[in-house]
């Protein structure tokens, strides 16, 4: 063999030798590329939708754990709690309730319906995260002209003021029932059992007097909202309707607590509830509404975000849950 054709062969070798230990050395380097340390974080906490021509925003103060179920939903044995926890896939120990608190934006006025436990952790340390749902969301606190309460209790008005009784919507009316705001004011109940939620009401409105209007059952809240009495949880229980256009759309409060336990079993009472008989009557009484005259709503504790139907089955109803739509969909092309 000539030697320029010794180096030929000996160069084309190095060529091949070469080119296999790069491909190697990329396809190793692609393996360790795409490991990554896993991640903490997840998607923003809010979700955004028409109601006719309003837009409402739903955002989260977190998670509510309640613990194990059996002292908390009464009239239901502890194995048959248990039993519907276990067959719908959901925790049979510890029920977790979600803290759905909707912004409404009419064109007019940016409305705020509840709003969380606030600084209260009497609940546990996953509450607390409206004021960081609102950002995620783009909302300013200081923009928001109205809070409308379905009732006092403290995951619902515990989110409006801070540390140092800052009010934290500072240009903002404040809208529930005068049954509500009496009740759960009342200095005299800072003695008994109802304490922690009195203490907690007082921190979160009295910062607020002179900027609360009071509810009345039937009548329009701010244009578009009205209000819907629905006693029995709390005395001042209350529920909202509200219409745009040809849409109807409910924010239904605390008259369910549970996708499954009150709502399939309506009938079964609730811990917290004041008067647990009026609030199972007010319960089928909302459902009967929804259902019939198929309207869409936001339940507060529901699964994030909370949004659906409501359809009677058997001596119950099933809640159908609203698929969340992230990228908006065309209407479909008419023939």
């Amino acid at each position: 063999m000539s030697n320029e054709l010794k180096s030929l062969t000996h160069s084309r070798r190095s060529v091949l030798i070469g080119g296999l230990a790069v491909a190697t050395s990329a396809a190793t380097a692609g393996v360790a590329h795409a490991r990554m340390p896993m991640s903490t974080t997840n998607v923003p906490y809010f979700y955004r939708f028409p109601i006719g021509k309003f837009q409402a925003t739903i955002v989260s103060d977190g998670p509510l754990a309640l613990g194990e179920p059996s002292a908390t939903f009464k009239g239901i044995t502890k194995d048959e709690v248990q039993k519907a926890l276990s067959e719908n896939f959901l925790a049979p120990d510890n029920v977790i309730l979600e803290q759905n608190v909707m912004v409404l934006n009419t064109g007019a006025k940016l409305v705020l319906f509840d709003s969380g436990m606030g600084i209260s952790k009497a609940f546990g340390n996953t509450t607390g995260r409206l004021m960081r749902s609102l950002t995620q969301a783009g909302i300013d606190p200081a923009r928001i002209d109205d809070v409308i309460f379905t009732h006092a209790h403290i995951d619902h008005i515990g989110g409006i003021v801070g540390k140092g009784g800052k009010r934290l919507f500072p240009n903002a009316t404040l809208h529930l029932t005068k049954a509500d705001y009496d009740f759960w004011t009342d200095e005299s109940k800072l003695s008994g059992d109802l304490k922690a939620f009195v203490v907690h009401a007082r921190t979160n409105l009295l910062p607020y007097k002179g900027r609360i209007k009071f509810v009345e059952d039937g009548k329009d809240v701010v244009p578009g909202v009205q209000a819907m009495a629905a006693p029995g949880h709390t005395i001042g229980h209350t529920i909202y309707i509200i219409k745009s256009e040809a849409a109807s759309f409910a924010f239904i409060g605390d008259t369910t607590h549970h996708q499954i336990l009150l709502t399939e079993r309506p009938k079964t009472e609730f811990a917290y509830d004041t008067d647990p008989k009026q609030a199972v009557q007010s319960r089928l009484k909302v459902f009967d509404m929804l259902s019939k005259d198929k309207i869409p709503f936001v339940a507060y504790h529901f699964p994030w975000p909370g949004v659906g139907h409501i359809a009677k089955q058997g001596e119950g109803f099933r809640y159908f849950a609203e698929p969340m739509t992230i990228v908006p969909v065309p209407p479909p092309k008419k023939a």
